[in-house]
């Protein structure tokens, strides 16, 4: 089957950290770039950061830019989201999504994606 398993959610405190990762099964993740989303209750998604496929371009929105990385292993077909210093605006059930491209070295939000994750929920609060 393919797919985009995220894992890595829960509930922390105001001021801790949480991994995210994104691993794809049935598929190699080599030839997409990969994006991060997240969706609050009552709000629209948005997107949070993307990273090439070669690694090299990372993109991050303004509310989660400096303290926010993505990463990828290519070896393990997995994408990660470290987030640090959370606050309680970062709840939201986040998503990964692979989009195919041919260029390596670029990531953008607005693009087509063939894979969606079936997201896991933040939760950031005291």
């Amino acid at each position: 089957q393919l797919q985009l398993v995220e894992s890595g959610g829960g509930l922390v405190q105001p001021g801790g950290s949480l991994r995210l990762s994104c691993a794809a099964s049935g598929f190699s993740l080599d030839a997409y770039a990969i994006s991060w989303f997240r969706q609050a209750p009552g709000k629209e998604r948005e997107g949070v950061s993307c990273i090439s496929r070669s690694g090299i371009r990372t993109l991050y929105s303004d509310s989660v830019d400096g303290r926010f990385t993505i990463s990828r292993d290519n070896a393990k077909n997995t994408v990660y989201l470290q987030m640090t210093s959370l606050k309680p605006e970062d709840t939201a059930v986040y998503y990964c999504a692979a989009g195919p491209s041919i260029l390596r070295h670029m990531c953008v939000f607005n693009r087509e994606y063939d894979y969606w994750g079936q997201g896991t929920q933040v939760t950031v609060s005291s």
